[in-house]
């Protein structure tokens, strides 16, 4: 197809979509909407017009939400428009910012506040998204496969959640729950606090190299995990299978008299989730921009350096120890922090939160997205997320209208809800067979795909 036919029909799409989004907001609509998304990627049209049909698009999937907020598709438009903008190529970075920024600060928070589900969406989106990246130095980075990852999530949660609550009245003398707003000096307790920890774990485990690192990590989320469970006695510590409620939050009285002083007035159904969401926001901005500079560091270079060859990158006088430490310390602060956001958006931990399939869930967004590739890894937290937290709940939901409606004759044991390990194992293996270097694969894999594809033409 060439250029101009690709413009114009990309165009077409875009401006048809979002004529149907404000006009007759809806499922086909949306669907439509996704169609245009996929045709700007690609048919490969001018730049401009690329950049034009997704703000037309963005455009448009923000008035449909804000008139039929209750419809899933017109949301996973915003994700999709936000995926176009990473992974299109040729954008100014300038265009690709101001439109991720619309979308981020305008749209999703406009489909929010019509339906506070979407918002709490982007925070859990955005907590597992700062953890994948954070797992994505230790594996995509290093090199270091860690099958225990969650334990450090449950450290950052447990930190605050603890001291937060009455719980800490049960073995130390003082005033319990400490004040909310000494939640941000425990976000900065729980990133040394996990660091150190990963620090004293990975001495002993990461003298092990590959099935035996994992094996060992495996061993020691299970550990954490398991102390979660039962510190309850002889003195109380974590109150058990039980957890801990009710964490605090911080004050945010400060935050509704910014709101207001920019016309946006917060009510009670909102105010937290809305403050979470940009909170979380600015946490995955920094946790960029450090793998980002790690990346480019010696560091960086070192890790991957182990990742491709230990035995090379050890002959070369990279120090083995200390560079896989500081992966494994750095990959378990961030894991930490958003523990501590965790437990206070949720006013509530428990061990269940912390087992081993948080830590295999974890992993998959690193491999679906792609081992060392940042956008990839956002990508992957996002698609795993939302079909976690949605997309099968919904498909189990419509097959119940079905069932229910006599439609179907299914028997009541396929809910799809039900199945999300085998979904996630299915992801997995396809991806394995069909990409394995992930959805955005990191430069320096795809720079040796194509290689090894030019050298076998």
């Amino acid at each position: 197809m060439s250029r101009q036919t690709a413009n114009f029909v990309v165009l077409g799409v875009a401006g048809l979509s979002l004529a149907l989004l404000w006009l007759t907001p809806g499922a086909l609509a949306g669907f439509l909407g996704l169609v245009g998304v996929a045709l700007t990627a690609y048919l490969r049209p001018a730049m401009a017009v690329r950049a034009g049909s997704l703000a037309l698009l963005a455009l448009g999937f923000t008035l449909a939400l804000s008139q039929v907020p209750r419809v899933s598709i017109l949301f996973y438009g915003l994700v999709a428009v936000l995926v176009a903008l990473i992974t299109i190529p040729g954008i100014p970075r300038w265009i690709k910012g101001l439109l991720g920024v619309a979308v981020l600060l305008i749209s999703v928070p406009i489909a929010g506040f019509n339906n506070t589900f979407f918002l709490e969406l982007g925070i859990q989106i955005g907590i597992y998204a700062a953890m994948a990246l954070g797992l994505n130095v230790v594996v995509g980075m290093a090199g270091l496969l860690d099958l225990g990852y969650a334990a450090f999530f449950a450290i950052g949660a447990y930190t605050w959640a603890i001291f937060g609550s009455p719980q800490a009245a049960n073995f130390l003398s003082g005033q319990f729950p400490l004040n909310g707003n000494f939640f941000y000096l425990f976000m900065a307790f729980a990133i040394i606090t996990t660091a150190i920890t990963g620090v004293l774990i990975g001495l002993p485990a990461l003298r092990l190299r590959g099935d035996y690192l994992a094996i060992v990590t495996l061993g020691l989320g299970e550990v954490v995990r398991v102390l979660a469970n039962n510190l309850d006695h002889p003195v109380n510590f974590t109150n058990g299978p039980q957890g801990i409620t009710p964490v605090s939050r911080p004050d945010i009285g400060w935050f509704h008299s910014l709101m207001s002083g920019i016309g946006i007035e917060l009510d009670a159904r909102t105010d937290y989730q809305f403050f979470f969401y940009l909170l979380v926001l600015v946490v995955i901005g920094v946790v960029v921009l450090v793998n980002i500079n790690l990346g480019n560091s010696r560091f960086g270079r070192a890790w991957i350096a182990i990742r491709e060859d230990e035995t090379a990158a050890k002959a070369m006088g990279i120090p083995m120890l200390g560079t896989k430490l500081l992966a494994f310390a750095t990959g378990a602060a961030f894991s930490g922090a958003m523990g501590v956001i965790f437990a206070a958006q949720r006013t509530f931990v428990s061990p269940e939160s912390f087992t081993l399939l948080a830590s295999i869930t974890i992993l998959g967004m690193v491999v679906l997205g792609g081992m060392g590739s940042i956008p990839g890894v956002i990508l992957g937290a996002a698609a795993l997320t939302a079909i976690n937290t949605d997309i099968l709940k919904s498909f189990s939901e419509y097959l119940n209208n079905l069932r229910q409606a006599g439609v179907l004759n299914l028997p009541s044991q396929v809910e799809p809800a039900k199945y999300e390990r085998l979904v996630f194992g299915v992801i997995l293996v396809l991806m394995m067979i069909f990409r394995p270097q992930g959805l955005i694969p990191e430069r320096r894999h795809q720079l040796e795909i194509e290689e090894a594809k030019e050298a076998q033409r």
